[in-house]
């Protein structure tokens, strides 16, 4: 029997995670309520934040990569996200897997995945 691809291999690798990024950072920077926790960011720090963005989601769905960033709890500690922003967040998900053509499968297992992070990501 074969085993399952992961989904990571079924997303289609780094360069579709990488792709994804792509279209979906642009979309929470531009929104007019969720732009705020990009402010007064410089470019270093955005790109470092891109890849390891990269990196999470890469190791998360079964990649080869190692994420070394600090766990969800810790880096957004003190930001604010609210339920709000939660939804808007998870609306632009939606629409930048939807602009890819994500399969229904993969796409409940990115949201089942995401939605796993939002009691660390969230400020009760």
């Amino acid at each position: 029997m074969m085993s399952e691809k992961t989904l990571y291999e079924r997303l289609g690798g780094y360069d579709a995670i990488v792709a994804v990024v792509n279209d979906l950072l642009p979309r929470l920077t531009a929104d007019s309520q969720l732009g705020r926790f990009w402010q007064h960011r410089g470019e270093d720090g955005l790109k470092r934040e891109k890849q390891l963005l990269i990196d999470f989601l890469c190791a998360s769905a079964g990649g080869p990569l190692y994420y070394t960033g600090r766990d969800m709890k810790t880096s957004h500690k003190g930001m604010r996200i609210s339920e709000r922003d939660w939804q808007l967040f998870l609306g632009h998900v939606v629409a930048t897997l939807n602009a890819f053509r994500v399969p229904e499968k993969e796409m409940n297992e990115v949201r089942t995945f995401i939605e796993s992070t939002k009691s660390d990501i969230l400020d009760d």
